[in-house]
């Protein structure tokens, strides 16, 4: 007799597995607890195998279960896949979470989410806008947006835009502090210390070195700390010190008169935006549809 394994209850496993816990995927599915474990034991009776180790603290997975990890990963994206060939006139449906940095969410991509829900109705879309890094699995999103190296490289990386950094300061921090002109001059001033996430790096003001090709960060003081892109900007034109930001939005407040140039001979090096997801193949269509409309419209 064959054995016939149900698709849900492999993905199912799959993200038990990934959240190395029954509970936590149980409320990123949205289904009862039992649920959880009824898929996983009918898996586990149908394969003849144990496939996930219980304790009371973690769900760790065994040997036969990263087995099956690998090649249901596969069978699930290729059924996608499948199913999206039969699927291009039909309307997208479910639910997208996704989080971006404040900035874009509220200057780009909000004003003009209208337009693609126009063209997907069904859809519904949860925008989260942070700056620290975010853990796509475990938080349950669909994809992230951020800028700079990305830190884990299980994640699938789309490149966005590129941003090239301004050196700023408000007229009030120049009036009160100078304006330096030289990097042993930054001893002498404050920086604006932008820290997204808890463990990161000190506070430092980076350029490119042309002649190494490298980042060189001089450390500088601070008194205050802020965690997103929106706060970063208020702060400085606040006065309270040095910044880093974007060319695009610090030309506009240089012309508004709201900060002025600093040191333009040592500009960091331009950042790359990404998009980021969880998974190497497993994209879901209305996923890869909202990725490509944030592409269109942030060129």
């Amino acid at each position: 007799m064959k054995t016939i394994l149900s698709t849900e209850d492999l993905r199912i496993f799959v993200w038990v597995a990934r959240l190395s816990s029954f509970t936590r995927a149980a409320e990123q599915l949205e289904l009862p607890r039992t649920s959880i474990s009824n898929a996983i034991q009918r898996l586990e009776e149908r394969l003849g195998a144990r496939l996930l180790q219980r304790t009371t603290r973690r769900v760790q997975i065994t040997r036969e279960g990263e087995e099956l990890l690998d090649r249901c990963e596969r069978l699930l994206d290729d059924l996608d896949d499948l199913g999206a060939l039969f699927q291009q006139g039909s309307q997208l449906q479910g639910r997208i979470r996704a989080d971006m940095p404040l900035g874009m969410a509220t200057g780009i991509v909000l004003p003009r989410l209208p337009e693609f829900l126009q063209q997907h109705p069904a859809l519904q879309i949860d925008i989260f806008s942070t700056d620290r890094r975010v853990d796509l699995l475990a938080e349950g999103f669909d994809l992230v947006v951020r800028a700079g190296a990305v830190v884990d490289e299980s994640l699938v990386s789309r490149p966005l835009m590129t941003l090239e950094l301004l050196n700023v300061a408000a007229p009030t921090y120049v009036a009160a502090h100078g304006l330096p002109t030289t990097l042993d001059e930054l001893a002498q001033h404050w920086l604006v210390n932008y820290q997204p996430n808890p463990a990161g790096q000190l506070a430092a003001f980076e350029y490119h070195d042309a002649a190494g090709s490298r980042g060189v960060f001089v450390p500088m003081r601070h008194k205050v700390t802020v965690n997103n892109s929106v706060a970063y900007n208020a702060a400085t034109c606040a006065g309270l010190g040095i910044a880093q930001i974007p060319a695009s939005r610090a030309r506009a407040d240089i012309a508004a008169g709201l900060l002025v140039e600093v040191m333009p001979q040592h500009l960091p090096a331009p950042m790359t935006a990404r998009i980021l997801f969880p998974h190497r193949r497993n994209i879901p269509q209305r996923v890869r549809a909202f990725a490509d409309w944030i592409v269109a419209i942030s060129q």
